[in-house]
C-alpha cells in the first residue's frame, strides 16, 4: 500500500513528534497551559482553512464515494474536532467570537496556504496527500499517547489524548488513509513521488506547528497595523 511507503519515509520525523516538548508535555500532563492556550488558538484558524481544503477535495472528487469522504472529513472537523478547542476555550473564558477572531501566525499561514496551493494546482490525488498528514498523524500521536501512564486521565490533557486516539477519529484518520491507497493505485511513478513530496512537506509543517506553539511564536518581528 502507498501509505506503508509513505511511513517508511516519515517515522523518523513523527518519531520526534513524541520527544518535542510540546507534544510531551501533553502526554506528561506537564505542558503549561499559555502554551496550550496558543496553540489552541493557532489550530482553530487552521481547522477552518484545513476544512476549505476539504471542500476543494470534493469539489474536485471523480466519483460520489470520494466526494460523500471527503464531506465526511469536513463535517467531522467542522463539529467534532472543532468542538474540543471550543470546549477548552470555554475553561479559559475565551468565547467562539474571540478564537474564530485569532490573528494567525507565520507558521499557520505558511502551512494552510502549502494545502490549499498544492490542492488547488493539482487534481484529487493533491488535495488527498495535504491533508492527510494532519488527520493520520495525529491519530497517530493521540494513540501512542493513550498508551503512556495516566495521560487519558488527565484532569486538563486527558480529553485531548483521548479525543486523538478515540474510535470517531480514527475512522476519519481511515477513511483519508485509504482514499490515498485507492488513488495511488492508478498513479505514474512521477506523479507518485509529487504525492510523497506534498505529505513529506506537511509533515515538516506538523512538527513546525509543534515548535510554533512550544515558543509561542507569531512573525518574527512585530508590526504595528
Amino acid at each position: 500500500m502507498f501509505t506503508q511507503r509513505l511511513w517508511q519515509k516519515v517515522q523518523p520525523l513523527w518519531e520526534s513528534y513524541l520527544t518535542h516538548p510540546f507534544v510531551k508535555g501533553i502526554g506528561e500532563g506537564t505542558l503549561a497551559q499559555d502554551k496550550f492556550i496558543h496553540y489552541m488558538k493557532q489550530d482553530y484558524i487552521y481547522l477552518i482553512e484545513y476544512s476549505r481544503v476539504f471542500a476543494l477535495g470534493a469539489a474536485k472528487a471523480n466519483d460520489l464515494k470520494t466526494m460523500t469522504t471527503f464531506a465526511n472529513l469536513l463535517h467531522g472537523t467542522m463539529n467534532f474536532e472543532m468542538d474540543l478547542h471550543r470546549e477548552y476555550a470555554a475553561q479559559f473564558g475565551i468565547a467562539t467570537q474571540e478564537l474564530e477572531e485569532t490573528k494567525p501566525s507565520a507558521t499557520m499561514t505558511s502551512y494552510t496556504n502549502y494545502m490549499l496551493s498544492q490542492s488547488q494546482l493539482g487534481g484529487v490525488a493533491h488535495v488527498i496527500a495535504a491533508v492527510l498528514a494532519c488527520a493520520w498523524s495525529y491519530n497517530w500521536i493521540g494513540k501512542q499517547l493513550a498508551t503512556w501512564p495516566g495521560a487519558t486521565e488527565h484532569a486538563f490533557y486527558g480529553n485531548w489524548v483521548r479525543m486523538y486516539a478515540s474510535p470517531e477519529f480514527s475512522a476519519l484518520a481511515e477513511e483519508t488513509m485509504q482514499m490515498m491507497n485507492t488513488i495511488a493505485k492508478h498513479q505514474p511513478e512521477h506523479e507518485l513521488a509529487k504525492l510523497e513530496e506534498i505529505f513529506v512537506n506537511t509533515c515538516q509543517y506538523e512538527y513546525m506547528f509543534w515548535d510554533m506553539a512550544e515558543h509561542k511564536s507569531m512573525w518574527p518581528l512585530p508590526v504595528i497595523l
